[in-house]
């Protein structure tokens, strides 16, 4: 008995010492447990897990020091800070275990650590915006690439000496500006006229803004600028899904409408690799796609229009009444088209029918046929013997004859144009004889139709 109440009170003493040092680390109430009368094995177990938890707590509050001490420290050097507070040296600087656990200084290790991270993210605001203030007055000033690249090495980073130099080239592109004032004030509107592009503005907003239009380029003119750049931004900004959403249309309309040009022009057919085909599916794309764009804007427009108690307008008025007004162009030129058309295919067979149409036979196919010498010499010896001298001859030796359709008197003035014809029938011997004894003029010569018969063609 005597044995075990000595080594109970030896573990005792030593679990005491033990949480001594932990609750000094974790600055913690000591354990409430009597010490003079010798403990029970419960006690004893009880004793040993609050420690176990101690351990625990001084394990997971160590781990979470360590990680804001480096966050802190981090923070410190991106700021160019150096501890100016006891406890700022006490985290920094001092020994990690002689630091004192709590949660109070958890918390207040929790609450630097915020107060620097929002210094940095407010230093890092303040030098992004000085580098988009800095490529905005070069890019206005026309300032060479190569300056640009020298002056943007040394502007990295969002420490205050990189915050310094930024608001230097900053006040130095500021006096170049004043210096330079014709140049700033055309480059800023060549952006407004590209901000209202991009909000379709139309003829008439964009002339109220008669600044835009004025040749005294001042400071205050400059400023007008300025202010009128920053409001179409953040209009821009504002409305930007509904100006996407709608340039998107534009740009699938003009394709359409590509498309129908080329669907109309004949030549088309002449492609190859499969060009026609890609357009055509393209085509009947855009036909079912255009629809159900043009329906999803209207919903988000009517929506918008709900919201801001005002008209989405594009160009001047309503996007659907100028989607109605594009379809209606589009209908009225088809059947423009279709109508000229029309009256070119009529001027045409009237011209055909009076005159006669125009043999059209293409020079590639005449070397197809193969020529007989027998054959076309017998067929234009007997073309030319029953020609006469109302006949329409070509060139004798071209080999091919047409007749005129029109009647004139033989040059005698007394007897009847006897024309050959292709029925088979033969031509009675009066006729034929007759034929011979004309004789034909040809190239300012006078041949009979036996000269002919001598001829080969």
């Amino acid at each position: 008995m005597r044995k075990q109440k000595k080594e109970r009170k030896q573990e005792l003493k030593l679990l005491q010492e033990q949480d001594q040092e932990l609750c000094e680390v974790l600055c913690m109430p000591h354990y409430d447990i009597d010490s003079t009368s010798v403990p029970s094995l419960d006690e004893l177990n009880r004793f040993r897990q609050h420690l176990a938890t101690l351990r625990e707590t001084k394990a997971s509050r160590h781990e979470d020091f360590v990680n804001l001490k480096r966050q802190i420290i981090l923070c410190m050097e991106e700021l160019d800070h150096t501890p100016d507070t006891s406890f700022e040296r006490d985290v920094v600087c001092e020994d990690e275990d002689a630091f004192c656990l709590s949660l109070e200084n958890v918390a207040t290790l929790q609450k630097l650590l915020r107060q620097l991270e929002m210094r940095k993210s407010q230093n890092e605001a303040v030098c992004e915006g000085l580098r988009a203030q800095i490529r905005e007055l070069w890019d206005r000033l026309q300032i060479p690439e190569e300056e640009r690249e020298a002056v943007a090495m040394s502007m990295t980073g969002s420490k205050p000496k990189a915050r310094k130099a930024l608001q230097l080239e900053v006040d130095r592109l500021e006096e170049l500006k004043m210096q330079n004032m014709k140049k700033v004030i055309e480059a800023i509107r060549v952006e407004v006229a590209q901000y209202w592009d991009k909000c379709f503005y139309s003829q008439e907003q964009r002339q109220a803004f008669a600044p835009y239009y004025a040749e005294d380029f001042t400071e205050n003119l400059l400023q007008l600028h300025d202010a009128e750049i920053l409001r179409l931004k953040n209009y821009y900004a504002l409305h930007k899904e509904l100006f996407e959403g709608v340039q998107k249309w534009e740009e699938s309309w003009r394709l359409f409408l590509d498309f129908e040009r080329k669907a109309s022009d004949p030549s088309r057919f002449t492609n190859r690799g499969g060009n026609l085909l890609k357009e055509e599916k393209q085509r009947a794309k855009l036909q079912k796609t255009l629809p159900k764009l043009e329906e999803e804007l209207k919903a988000r427009i009517e929506m918008w229009e709900q919201e801001q108690s005002k008209e989405f307008m594009v160009n001047g008025q309503k996007f659907m009444e100028y989607v109605t007004e594009q379809w209606e162009t589009h209908r009225l030129d088809k059947e423009r088209a279709k109508q000229e058309r029309q009256l070119k295919n009529k001027k045409q067979m009237e011209t055909e029918m009076l005159y006669g149409s125009t043999p059209r036979t293409p020079s590639k196919r005449r070397g197809l046929v193969p020529n007989t010498p027998g054959k076309v010499r017998k067929l234009n010896t007997t073309t030319m013997s029953s020609a006469t001298a109302n006949s329409s001859i070509r060139p004798v030796f071209g080999g091919t004859l047409y007749h005129s359709p029109v009647s004139r008197l033989p040059p005698s003035g007394t007897k009847p144009v006897v024309t050959s014809t292709c029925s088979g029938k033969k031509t009675p011997r009066a006729n034929r004889h007759g034929a011979n004894k004309e004789n034909l003029e040809l190239s300012g010569s006078f041949l009979s139709a036996r000269t002919f018969k001598g001829l080969q063609i």
